[in-house]
């Protein structure tokens, strides 16, 4: 595919790989992370991953404990990181944490302290200072960036989204503030439109600071934030439209949510 579309010139490469259906959507991703992080984990002492929570990643992160190369990744070389967090119990079942680590994180070899995990509702402390402590364990990792200037948080390898039917990303929603933050890695979200109210949310700068991101979303509920994200709408408005990944931006979608994608733009490799 191309990286115009209606005139948008896009800074890195998109591609908009379809599947027949969620569960296909969900093997190629999972399949694809893999293999990947047995690549990096060979040319790399440390390799940086930042998951997500929702349907299709969880699906996607269960496809991948389930393949036999998985033993191949030098897990030992692996920094797990969540690009936001629902701000509830540690045992919540909705927290993304947690159900990474059902789908995935407790079947494989990663030092404890590989795993990043931003602090719960019941530690004591305020979705603030959670931010916080979160943006501390980023900058433990700070790398340079492309024009030389220091990043406080590391560039992820891989970094995997949700999107949801109003295009939100992470728990940056549609038309708040939080879109719009730049001199923060990591920041409270309070009254999300999305329950529960409460969030830890990385910010756009570090989202995109990843070498590799990788959208998911599947279901005709999710066609008309697809077409608007690759029609370069504005982030603010639209926050997966500003989801560029600094080496490629890749959207893995099922064939319901690709139904207002042109022709051409689809990549079925």
């Amino acid at each position: 595919m191309t990286d115009q579309w209606s005139g948008h010139d896009w800074v890195a490469e998109r591609r908009v790989v379809v599947g027949d259906d969620p569960a296909t959507v969900a093997r190629r991703v999972g399949k694809r992370l893999i293999s990947k992080l047995i690549t990096l984990t060979a040319a790399r002492e440390t390799v940086h991953v930042s998951l997500t929570g929702g349907g299709a990643g969880i699906a996607a992160l269960r496809v991948a404990a389930e393949r036999r190369d998985r033993d191949d990744v030098d897990w030992s070389r692996v920094h797990v990181w969540w690009s936001d967090e629902r701000f509830v119990p540690r045992a919540d079942p909705e927290r993304n944490e947690r159900q990474a680590r059902e789908a995935l994180l407790d079947a494989l070899p990663l030092p404890p302290e590989n795993v990043h995990a931003m602090i719960a509702s019941d530690a004591g402390i305020s979705a603030e200072d959670a931010a916080i402590a979160y943006e501390h364990a980023l900058a433990a990792f700070s790398c340079t960036a492309p024009d030389g200037a220091t990043q406080p948080w590391p560039s992820f390898d891989i970094c995997l989204l949700g999107v949801g039917p109003d295009a939100h990303i992470a728990s940056l929603f549609p038309d708040r503030p939080e879109i719009l933050v730049t001199d923060r890695a990591a920041i409270a979200v309070h009254d999300s439109p999305k329950p529960p109210p409460t969030r830890v949310s990385l910010t756009r700068p570090v989202i995109n600071a990843s070498e590799r991101l990788w959208l998911v979303l599947t279901g005709e509920e999710k066609a008309s934030a697809l077409g608007l994200a690759l029609a370069g709408a504005s982030y603010a408005s639209v926050p997966a439209a500003g989801a560029k990944g600094r080496r490629r931006t890749t959207f893995f979608v099922d064939e319901a949510a690709a139904a207002q994608v042109p022709q051409e733009l689809i990549d079925r490799g």
